[in-house]
């Protein structure tokens, strides 16, 4: 399975790594994200075969990969602005997957050609990866330092968010995104509808993040 550690930005290929990004996303939205596609990006970037192998050694896989961590760094970016952290929790989520998708928007048609690619079975695993590694940066960027069951809790549900309001936005093709940001509120209502319900349970003295412990008192009140 593939990885999302960041690339080795000292490794002698960053600049050919953004210079063949470049040229992908210029060519990706008329050829598709191919083995091909990306031979011809590396020669309109002006770079030799080997130094392309060197720079993305697993080909298009490792191109979306960094656009991806390109896009999520953009998004960290936009979260370090002042005012940010002075929000309420459901707004700095809103903005970040916002500001995911601000990232995007100057390259929709190669974001919607490389969702395709990411669609196939046997990039499952790469697509799950990448849209985790998004809902991390999102929950690090907001300075969460959980460690137990919420630090997983609170990515798998965020994911959730990313992975349907994304498909929302490729889907809208209206003028000022008015769909997409109406999905986004509601996803983020749908969130917090549950961080309630959970804070409710602990009121009654019930850890929402062992379940067989809830079931217990549920069937046997009073123990």
């Amino acid at each position: 399975m593939e990885d999302t550690e960041n690339f080795n930005e000292t490794d002698g290929f960053e600049q050919a790594r953004r210079a063949i990004l470049a040229e992908c996303l210029m060519l990706a939205p008329f050829e598709g994200w191919t083995s091909v596609m990306l031979r011809n990006a590396a020669a309109a970037a002006g770079e030799e075969p080997s130094a392309a192998k060197a720079a993305f050694p697993r080909g298009v896989s490792d191109v979306l990969r960094y656009w991806s961590g390109e896009a999520d760094a953009a998004m960290t970016a936009a979260m370090a602005a002042p005012g940010f952290a002075d929000k309420r929790v459901r707004d700095k989520v809103a903005d970040a997957v916002r500001a995911r998708i601000e990232a995007l928007s100057q390259h929709k048609e190669a974001a919607r050609r490389a969702a395709a690619v990411l669609a196939a079975p046997h990039m499952a695993p790469l697509a799950a990866k990448l849209t985790w590694a998004t809902a991390d940066a999102v929950w690090r960027g907001l300075g969460d330092a959980s460690t137990d069951f919420n630090f997983y809790s609170k990515r798998a549900i965020l994911t959730g968010v990313l992975t349907s309001t994304m498909a929302r936005w490729l889907a809208d093709d209206s003028p000022d995104g008015a769909p997409t940001e109406a999905f986004l509120a509601a996803r983020i209502d749908n969130v917090m509808q549950i961080e309630k319900a959970k804070a409710q349970i602990r009121k009654l003295g019930i850890d929402p993040a062992a379940p067989l412990s809830w079931l217990a008192k549920a069937r046997y009140p009073g123990r």
